[in-house]
């Protein structure tokens, strides 16, 4: 078989199944990814989720024996949503960040390499394939930026020319020698937006993010958000925009080329007061469909509190006095006694005086004494 030839019917396949952007690169090892994350290591800044040893992440052939080329994918998401709801005063909403709007992406790219693959395997029986998206061991980022989809921009984050940087990415190793596509130049420039804008600061230096720093990760914790990310969550739920929204690459870019990502509005911008309340059952029937509901409801509710908190919604004082006195998670009793303190009515606390008379466990009465605070300030 031409290989040359066969490419060229992968990638015409590949706009038949909708995929958006298609490129080949190299198994060479990924030596400057290795060091930079070995930097990223030693500086504590990784965010404990990644998969694999260092060199799992970066040698391709660890992962298949006899790989010759990787085959990276893109798939462009929705930056706006249609008839947005408003958070207004009384039915304050929560908002997942525009990478979870939709049908989970882990789902969607893996059909397209599903049916990539069995398109490769049908024209070349021998073809041995290793396909991941994102909870693989090697960076999504790195592969394709060596097949030419797009450049590693200062936000981390892949900026493709189509579809700026609001695209999901997955790959597959083959023992097929595909010839690799050329990179394509960064063109950040002297442009350091996402760098100055970041809410945090994890972005440390264009292209140098410290995961344990950066929204996005936090919202996905499960324990108390450490006090000095508690005013810069806002009414974030999952995830974090700002430095995609930010992006002059991003501007205008807004495709809706998948059924399966556009977003209903009522789960990618849900209203916050009944989450709080909201059943596992209720939670897997509604956000189990999103990448954004894969730790839980716990998190999502931690942050719905804060949320409620940083818009000072008297009205969700009855439920947070009712998840600080009866909810039996900590993180949950001792975040809603922070958010009553904050709210601030006489109320709040009151009621947080005659809870810690009930509770025993030390971190909630810390953070009923944070809250209690407030009334000092």
């Amino acid at each position: 078989m031409d290989i040359r030839t066969f490419k060229e019917e992968v990638v015409a396949y590949s706009k038949e199944v909708g995929i958006d952007k298609i490129g080949f690169a190299s198994v060479d090892v990924f030596g400057e990814l290795k060091a930079r994350l070995k930097r990223q290591q030693d500086l504590g800044y990784q965010s404990g989720f990644e998969k694999g040893s260092l060199e799992e992440r970066t040698e391709p052939n660890r992962l298949l024996p006899g790989a010759q080329s990787i085959i990276s994918v893109a798939l462009a998401y929705p930056s706006k949503m249609h008839d947005a709801p408003r958070s207004v005063k009384g039915e304050r909403r929560g908002i997942f960040c525009r990478a979870s709007w939709g049908r989970d992406y882990h789902d969607v790219l893996r059909d397209r390499l599903q049916k990539l693959a069995a398109f490769i395997k049908e024209r070349f029986p021998e073809a041995e394939l290793s396909s991941m998206v994102d909870t693989g061991e090697l960076s999504d980022r790195a592969v394709a930026e060596r097949a030419g989809i797009g450049f590693s921009g200062k936000n981390s984050a892949i900026i493709t020319e189509e579809f700026g940087s609001y695209v999901y990415l997955g790959e597959m190793v083959t023992n097929i020698p595909f010839e690799p596509d050329e990179p394509v130049d960064d063109s950040c420039g002297d442009c350091n937006i996402c760098v100055d804008t970041c809410p945090t600061g994890a972005l440390v230096e264009g292209g140098q993010l410290n995961a344990q720093r950066c929204i996005a990760f936090l919202t996905q914790t499960k324990d108390f958000l450490p006090d000095e990310f508690r005013t810069k969550l806002g009414n974030r739920l999952y995830g974090c925009d700002t430095c995609q929204t930010v992006c002059p690459k991003n501007r205008k870019k807004d495709f809706h080329n998948h059924k399966e990502f556009e977003p209903d509005p009522e789960v990618a911008k849900p209203k916050l007061i009944p989450l709080l309340s909201i059943s596992n059952r209720e939670f897997k029937e509604k956000f189990g469909p999103v990448s954004g509901s894969w730790r839980g409801k716990k998190p999502i509710q931690r942050n719905a509190i804060l949320a409620l908190a940083h818009y000072k919604d008297k009205t969700a004082v009855d439920e947070l006095i009712r998840l600080m006195k009866d909810d039996p998670r900590p993180v949950i009793r001792g975040t809603a006694a922070y958010g009553l303190g904050k709210i601030g009515t006489a109320a709040c606390y009151a009621a947080i005086e005659e809870a810690q008379a009930a509770e025993e466990n030390e971190d909630v009465l810390f953070e009923m004494e944070k809250g209690l605070q407030f009334q000092n300030q």
